[in-house]
């Protein structure tokens, strides 16, 4: 065989390996901004422990947002662009529940960022989310772990793009991992990061058919009897409940002991021990919270890794909530 031909054939069977293999997280890098921004990380975690002390609101809030946005066109900030006819993702129904303070701590994180002359529109919006997300979760007791950089934002935001991405709160086993593993998250993955739920809360009308006139079978009923007082039929639909009620500003793994109790607020939270398929992480993450840290930090990684634009995709905005 002539060599030539042989040298040609393995380089371009190199090629054609390294571009398979060249996922969206290949480009993501943990000293992305080294050069260009070496104090980043320190500029948002200022900010955010600063926007934390003003709320606690601001750590659900900002967690809740990136899961959001990662779910819907990956994790490239499109959840924080205002759409002058409210046609964006944050005017969706499952998107309108999405805090305030969320958005807030992005922006007082970014001005912090350019604050610095050499980081001024430097750093992207999607990488400002995650690092808050991050910082958020280690600052109310949840681990530290290191977040990697290099995501552009993008530039499409629709309502329609929302649509039957998100998890609802009705949502069985299937459904659930359905939607994860549609993203390359596994079961386990999905289980950890419902484990947020143990610092978010949510609205009457997201569970009040497990209160109605037939209890929910799955459900504590103290549990039942307790929620019914604060979330009558005809309730403030603003009234928000924990989603821990025993250590609610806590990242912790209390929120996968209430369900081995039958306190999951959410049908879709307690689907997660009443189901045997997954009881079994439940039961290890509720005895063995360090078992619950390692595996959120897997997951949340892997979450930051869904969809992104990386090279010359996207942009990088300088206002987190318009294009440039």
């Amino acid at each position: 065989m002539d060599m030539n031909f042989v040298v040609v054939l393995a380089s371009f069977l190199a090629l054609l390996l390294s571009s398979s293999a060249q996922t969206s997280s290949a480009q993501l890098s943990r000293g992305f901004y080294s050069s260009t921004c070496p104090n980043v990380e320190q500029l948002v975690r200022a900010a955010v422990t600063q926007k934390l002390q003003q709320t606690f609101v601001t750590a659900p809030a900002t967690l809740r947002l990136f899961f959001h946005d990662c779910f819907v066109r990956g994790c490239d900030a499109s959840v924080l662009l205002v759409s002058p006819a409210n046609q964006a993702e944050r005017n969706h129904p499952d998107d309108v529940s999405l805090a305030g303070d969320g958005f807030d701590t992005v922006v007082k994180a970014k001005a912090a960022v350019d604050s610095d002359p050499q980081c001024r529109n430097k750093v992207s919006c999607a990488d400002i989310l995650a690092l808050a997300t991050r910082d958020v979760v280690n600052l109310v007791g949840g681990p530290f772990y290191e977040v990697e950089l290099g995501r552009r934002d993008g530039r499409i935001s629709t309502i329609a793009s929302v649509q039957h991405r998100l998890p609802g709160p009705d949502f069985n086993l299937d459904q659930l991992n359905s939607l994860f593993i549609s993203n390359g998250l596994s079961q386990t993955d999905m289980i950890a990061l419902s484990g947020g739920h143990t610092i978010g809360f949510s609205h009457c009308n997201k569970f009040s058919k497990r209160i109605g006139n037939r209890i929910d079978p799955t459900m504590n009923l103290q549990y039942a009897l307790k929620l019914k007082q604060t979330c009558p039929v005809n309730v403030d639909p603003r009234v928000a409940l924990a989603l821990d009620p025993f250590t609610p500003q806590t990242f912790d793994n209390q929120y996968f002991k209430n369900l081995q109790q039958g306190m999951g607020l959410l049908s879709s939270d307690q689907v997660l021990f009443t189901d045997p398929r997954s009881r079994d992480t439940v039961n290890l993450f509720a005895s063995n919270e360090q078992a619950f840290h390692d595996a959120f930090v897997t997951a949340i990684t892997k979450l930051g890794r869904v969809g992104v634009k990386t090279g010359n995709q996207g942009e990088i905005r300088v206002d987190c909530s318009k294009l440039n």
